[in-house]
């Protein structure tokens, strides 16, 4: 007997990491819907990977955080939620919320987390408590709701640390030079983006998951000076190293750098000098993604350095 699959809403699909999910809902083969401000976008990029998504079966419903009415209609035709919605919007989840109590057909909220597990953060620094304390408020209110939940808790992005191998101005990795954070041997934990809107799909008609789901693969928790080495090797070429001390990279948060620009070096010590995703220990309510669906093939680090070769 074929399961039906639950019909899936994702909003912020325009977003860094919404595309990812859309694209693994699509894949995986559940009706995918997301939600829009306008069914014609004034945007070209985001207008043509809206109509692309169109053309793959998705289907767009005109919504939006502050239309209550527009959020309650586009929930009563689905099963489950994801939000992928960026820092500004992150406190408006809390009308979500309110919609999916008012439709009544919700079985599972995911709000737009998928970073840092920010419930067991030590928070430092006022210019990622605003960012991190605002996840943490609406899962609290999440909580309240009663509405069941799901957290991805999947370290950092790839593309975003990866890719570039924690270099600031670039978008692949260094040939030449290259900066450390702290001493390089705090170990980080490196995900696709594919792979995390895939593990969070499988996650969504998964009882086990309910509550709170870490994507944790064993071969993409590294430091920074492992991954260094493995491009050196990958390149056959050394690269030159200059290393930023922990005080020098307190000074670049508090003193150097003005908000926005002091948040990227707030998520470097947080990532790769206070090791914030690798410092804690599985809980009972954990669960991990890559033994619950080892059939998934995930992208190791070597395999996403490879492609820059």
């Amino acid at each position: 007997m074929a399961i039906t699959k639950s019909k899936v809403l994702i909003i912020g699909v325009t977003g860094y990491i919404g595309k990812n999910v859309c694209k693994a809902s699509i894949n995986l083969g559940h009706p995918t819907f997301i939600l829009v401000r306008s069914l014609i976008s004034a945007d070209p990029a985001k207008a043509e990977l809206i109509n692309s998504f169109q053309e793959s079966g998705v289907t767009a419903l005109k919504g939006d955080l502050n239309d209550h009415e527009s959020l309650v209609s586009a929930f009563r035709q689905v099963d489950v939620v994801i939000s992928t919605v960026g820092g500004a919007s992150l406190v408006d989840q809390i009308k979500i919320l309110q919609a999916a109590t008012e439709a009544g057909t919700i079985k599972r909220f995911f709000p737009s987390e998928f970073g840092i597990e920010v419930d067991r953060l030590d928070l430092e620094f006022k210019v990622a408590d605003g960012l991190f304390g605002e996840k943490r408020k609406v899962r609290r209110a999440i909580e309240k709701s009663g509405i069941p939940y799901t957290y991805v808790a999947a370290g950092a992005f790839a593309g975003w640390f990866l890719a570039t191998l924690c270099q600031e101005n670039t978008r692949t990795p260094p040939r030449d030079k290259v900066t450390i954070w702290g001493d390089g041997n705090t170990r980080a934990i490196l995900n696709d983006e594919d792979d995390i809107g895939t593990f969070t799909i499988k996650a969504i008609d998964d009882p086990r998951t309910k509550n709170r789901i870490l994507i944790r693969p064993k071969e993409n928790i590294t430091s920074q000076n492992e991954a260094i080495a493995l491009w050196e090797k990958k390149i056959g070429k050394t690269l030159e190293k200059t290393m930023v001390p922990k005080e020098d990279v307190f000074k670049l948060i508090h003193v150097q750098s003005p908000f926005p620009l002091n948040l990227p070096h707030a998520f470097r010590y947080y990532i790769f000098v206070k090791g914030a995703q690798t410092s804690f220990e599985f809980e009972s309510n954990d669960v991990e993604a890559t033994k619950l669906y080892p059939q998934v093939k995930y992208t190791t680090v070597s395999e996403y350095l490879d492609r820059f070769v």
